[in-house]
């Protein structure tokens, strides 16, 4: 090209094809880009549990009581089994250890069900519910208070509702930022909400909630008689031995008889008292919690009553024993849902490319791209405005835009070296369609650019922003 910007032709100018399926391409459909595996809820559960198995077991981060009732209960019958059991189905029947086998089963069965299981967890609320929440707590203190400010907020927020006559209080819970629903409470050691909460059990290593704790009661209830048909039978073992050789030297034959013995004893009150306990409050239709706090005691007033009892024991029984088990309502295996990619504008089935910054760059570097109505030659020109001579150059349909990465041409070194400029009116050099390169591929020099084959890239407001800033850019450069 010669020096200066002249009209010679073109050297050295090259132009490389945008490639739309490569991944490092600025203008990449942003669908295409890897997404990362999605989590599941239990890996961002708030509360303090711990979760084994891909989420499917459920417990308290306190589990080292746990793993001592497992043992006790683990070391006791395995004892009864290997040193009592063969002499007592010898010397009085069989049944002794089919039996035995039977309650140790289930022992063991109940108690995992209620370790391994979700007691009814309440799930927090989201951001946006508990802004709502707090907004319509505000406007009712405001209008409690007769203020407009809503800084005072008295401690406990409470509701109030109806439940079989009886008027029950609903707290708020500032952990969680719901109102638990009746019965319900929030437990410290595991920072959950449980619906109908009983206890946090420390033996089983998790709470005793709505849906666990019918199998915490046939859990004591099924252990109580393991420990109790256990003892009973380990002593007619001594008895039996002794009757033959002596009580000292019954010992010694079976030491371990010994060491059940003083386990069963020292374990069959507790858990016999605590069996019983239970019973009651499944009679009366009572949680542990409600019992110790006296939430349903006579001595608040003759008109307090539990509301929730059925009138009878048979029937509280059954609901608390028989009724079906709600289900889960944290979903702790469900998967979070990733953010949804904004969907980009519908263009008739055409893809469109680009963004802000590189129509930026392309509006420095290619004519102007515009739709109908196009400035053409025979419109007048305002007085005191530049205008351009020819039709603005319009992309064909199903052509792809000019690369972004071509030379930035805002500079006059690279205007004077590449474009040739045509000196028009009063000194100004305006650049024509018919002078501007072609890349290759891309718009072949020569053919016909018609209004049926254009595509609207732009909106209206935007093609007149980038024609006048268009405009501007070589008025200023043809200044200089």
């Amino acid at each position: 090209m010669t020096p200066g910007g002249g009209s010679g032709p073109m050297k050295d100018c090259e132009y490389s094809q945008i490639s739309t399926h490569s991944s490092s391409s600025p203008m990449e459909s942003p669908h295409k880009k890897k997404k990362a595996a999605p989590k599941r809820k239990w890996e961002v559960f708030p509360g303090r549990n711990k979760f084994f198995c891909n989420g499917r077991i459920m417990m308290a981060r306190q589990t080292g009581v746990f793993y001592l009732t497992l043992v006790l209960i683990l070391v006791t019958s395995g004892l009864f089994f290997a040193f009592d059991c063969p002499y007592l189905s010898e010397k009085i029947t069989p049944a002794i250890p089919a039996i035995g086998g039977i309650l140790f089963f289930f022992v063991m069965g109940t108690l995992l069900r209620t370790s391994f299981s979700d007691p009814g967890v309440l799930p927090r609320a989201t951001p946006d519910e508990a802004a709502d929440l707090e907004r319509q707590i505000g406007n009712t203190e405001d209008i409690a208070n007769g203020s407009s400010s809503g800084g005072y907020r008295p401690p406990p927020r409470t509701k109030e509702v109806i439940i079989n006559g009886q008027t029950v209080k609903l707290k708020y819970c500032f952990t969680c930022k719901i109102f638990r629903p009746p019965r319900a409470s929030h437990c410290s050691l595991c920072d959950n909400c449980v619906e109908r909460f009983d206890h946090h059990c420390p033996w089983v290593g998790n709470c005793v909630g709505k849906r666990n704790y019918r199998f915490f009661y046939m859990f004591i209830l099924s252990l109580s008689f393991l420990t109790v048909f256990i003892f009973a039978f380990v002593i007619t073992h001594v008895i039996l031995r002794s009757q033959q050789a002596g009580f000292l030297n019954a010992l010694k034959d079976s030491p371990a008889s010994v060491l059940e013995a003083v386990v069963c004893f020292f374990s069959v009150w507790s858990i016999v008292g605590l069996s019983g306990f239970h019973t009651y409050l499944i009679s009366s239709n009572q949680t542990t919690n409600e019992d110790i706090k006296g939430s349903w005691s006579n001595k608040r007033g003759k008109e307090n009553y539990n509301p929730y009892s059925h009138g009878n024991i048979f029937t509280n029984c059954c609901a608390a024993l028989c009724g079906p088990i709600s289900p889960s309502l944290i979903d702790r295996r469900g998967f979070i849902q990733p953010d949804t990619p904004q969907q980009a504008a519908p263009s008739n089935g055409i893809t469109m490319y680009g963004a802000t910054q590189s129509q930026s760059n392309m509006a420095a570097a290619t004519p102007l791209l515009q739709s109908e109505p196009s400035i053409t030659s025979e419109e007048l020109p305002l007085p005191g405005k530049t205008t351009i001579g020819a039709p603005c150059a319009t992309l064909t349909l199903g052509q792809p835009t000019p690369p972004s990465s071509m030379p930035n041409l805002t500079s006059e070194t690279g205007l004077t070296d590449m474009i040739p400029l045509k000196e028009e009116h009063e000194g100004h050099q305006f650049l024509t369609p018919e002078e501007a390169p072609s890349p290759p591929g891309m718009l072949p020099a020569g053919s016909p650019i018609t209004h049926s084959h254009t595509m609207h890239v732009l909106s209206l407001a935007s093609q007149d922003s980038l024609h006048e800033d268009s405009v501007r850019g070589l008025v200023k450069l043809s200044s200089v």
